[in-house]
């Protein structure tokens, strides 16, 4: 962890003491109104759509976001410059992260959680991270255990996609070093943060193609490379899209550069989670997705099979779902007592606006935003609690905090808090 990231949690343990602030928040004084909210976003080096963090920084001031959750996948140091540069803009900071785990029956089953295209993947959330400095003995494990992983596999695909290339008469000899090396030019970071996903060799590639190939050239030879049956509804300078056609034709499942993924269980991601002081949350695809995974469809039975699993609370992405489905669900799951949340990823290089949309940018109802509100402050008033040493909304084995009699007096403790933490954050700078 970086000096910086240390000094925010501090700065975050220094608002006050639990009991002082407990006091406060329960004392009927006036409440924090609704803030603008986005609870996930992804930061370089992960792929993103911002080029800084500075940028995402910006970005979120211009737009009136003052909460704002960063979820990057496998390594935290950037969260020092996500919380200083926040700092400097008062916007409160949330930290979490992002697993994928493979749950075996469910492979066996066919069954697709909310990944549409590989059954029995799942994609976990880590609100409200605290434990970063230092890290456990076990999260150590876990996370040299996923980085190793990760790393070996993207040094395959790189090797074969090359040769596929290669063999169909368009040879780019890039390596791994030489992925890592863009991704660092790009984002000004050191290489020693970067952990390559399949979005940076696509870029890399596409980079390298269109140094190499004019673009009067490009369409021949890309339908050529990539196997195309049909005319390509991309242009010779549609960096995204051409991105996006080498991942889908060359890289995925059954395609010729294809190498198997290799996840941790569902056991590990959710020990991982905790190890790190964080809650376990589930992203919900829903109809992010057509048809609805089976594993989330209809909502009643998305919400029994994640409570069979421990969750207590629940993401969403709401750019790719329709108003009317997003409300059914995030209605549905708030009131079986969990907490939800709402981001944007920002994992693509489409620079979307930063408070959350629904599909085609319709607007998020508004009694959704004051669950996202609502969910954005439990995981403030967990990440305050947690950093003091306190029980969150869950405890070291993932069960909810056993002070409240249910999950409706949890959440309104939790809001409350959360209310006075964020406010108090931010009347500080």
């Amino acid at each position: 962890m970086t000096q910086r990231t240390a000094e925010a949690l501090a700065l975050l343990k220094g608002l006050g003491t639990p009991t002082a602030l407990a006091a406060e928040a329960g004392s009927g004084s006036p409440r924090l109104k609704r803030l603008k909210v986005n609870s996930h976003i992804h930061l370089p080096p992960n792929f993103s759509a911002f080029q800084t963090v500075a940028q995402a920084i910006e970005l979120s001031v211009a737009q009136g976001i003052q909460v704002l959750g960063v979820s990057n996948y496998y390594d935290y140091e950037v969260y020092g410059d996500f919380a200083e540069s926040a700092r400097q803009a008062g916007i409160f900071p949330l930290f979490g992260l992002e697993i994928i785990c493979l749950i075996d029956e469910l492979v066996q089953q066919g069954v697709k959680i909310n990944d549409p295209g590989n059954p029995g993947k799942m994609y976990i959330c880590g609100k409200g991270i605290t434990r970063l400095e230092p890290f456990s003995a076990e999260a150590n494990r876990l996370l040299s255990l996923i980085r190793h992983n990760d790393s070996t596999r993207m040094r395959e695909v790189i090797r074969k996609l090359g040769e596929v290339l290669a063999q169909r008469g368009l040879p780019i000899p890039l390596t791994e070093a030489d992925v890592i090396d863009m991704v660092a030019r790009r984002h000004g970071c050191p290489r020693q943060r970067i952990y390559l996903q399949e979005r940076h060799v696509c870029q890399a590639f596409q980079e390298a193609i269109f140094a190499r190939v004019p673009a009067g050239e490009r369409i021949e030879q890309l339908v050529k490379v990539l196997g195309l049956a049909t005319t390509p509804k991309f242009g010779p300078e549609d960096a995204v899209g051409i991105q996006n056609e080498i991942r889908t034709q060359l890289i995925k499942a059954g395609k010729p550069a294809y190498v198997p993924e290799t996840f941790i269980n569902f056991e590990q991601a959710w020990r991982l989670i905790l190890e790190l002081g964080g809650i376990p949350a589930y992203p919900t695809l829903a109809d992010g997705t057509n048809p609805i995974c089976p594993f989330e469809q209809p909502v009643e039975k998305l919400i029994a099979n994640i409570k069979a699993r421990g969750f207590t609370c629940a993401e969403f992405i709401p750019i790719r779902n329709t108003p009317e489905v997003l409300t059914e669900y995030a209605r549905a799951m708030r009131a079986a007592g969990l907490v939800v949340t709402a981001g944007t990823e920002h994992n693509t290089l489409d620079l979307l606006p930063i408070e959350p949309t629904c599909v085609k940018g319709l607007a998020v109802p508004e009694e959704l935003k004051d669950l996202f509100w609502e969910g954005a402050c439990v995981v403030a008033a967990h990440q305050f609690l947690t950093l003091h040493g306190e029980c969150g909304l869950v405890d070291a084995q993932g069960q909810p905090n056993p002070n409240y009699p249910n999950a409706a007096a949890r959440i309104s403790a939790f809001k409350s808090l959360g209310e006075t933490v964020i406010g108090r954050y931010l009347n500080s700078k």
